[in-house]
């Protein structure tokens, strides 16, 4: 039995978190699948020897995927912030998740196939919007509020403009 954290990120999924832990175990670094637990008996929206939790890690964090059934669906009140260094990391993280059956939100949001919403934001952008220049920060966030995947060298423009 793998050693469990004393706090975990549980993430609620209708019978497929083994699939997503192992998607975001490949898509980002310090990811991984940790356990697989099968459920001892029946429950309500599985059978005895289903997949039922699955302990994993995302980007450094603990997480359990509980296979709880269409009862209740991810929304962006929760999301994860995955701090990029550069255009071809955010690319490539933004790029996996919507190109895996995800979808694109605005300002740097995404959601993955299952629901989970994410962030990928660069650290580029968090450094200009929080700017000590209110003028730099105001126009760095604004060029930031007509996007959906962060472009750096439009934000690194505004910040010079």
């Amino acid at each position: 039995m793998a050693k469990q954290a004393k706090n975990m990120v549980c993430l609620w999924y209708d019978g497929d978190a083994e699939e997503a832990a192992r998607f975001y175990a490949a898509t980002f670094p310090d990811s991984s699948v940790d356990a697989v637990h099968h459920a001892p008996g029946d429950y309500p929206s599985g059978q005895q020897g289903d997949v039922l939790t699955v302990e994993f890690t995302v980007m450094g964090i603990p997480c359990l995927g509980l296979n709880g059934g269409p009862h209740f669906k991810h929304c962006e009140a929760f999301s994860f912030q995955v701090a990029t260094t550069d255009q071809e990391e955010t690319d490539r993280c933004w790029n996996a998740i919507v190109d895996h059956g995800g979808q694109e939100s605005d300002c740097g949001w995404c959601k993955d196939r299952w629901g989970v919403s994410w962030q990928i934001t660069p650290r580029v952008l968090m450094d200009a919007i929080t700017d000590a220049d209110p003028g730099i920060a105001k126009r760095a966030f604004d060029a930031m509020m007509t996007m959906r995947k962060i472009d750096i060298a439009l934000i690194e423009a505004a910040r010079r403009a």
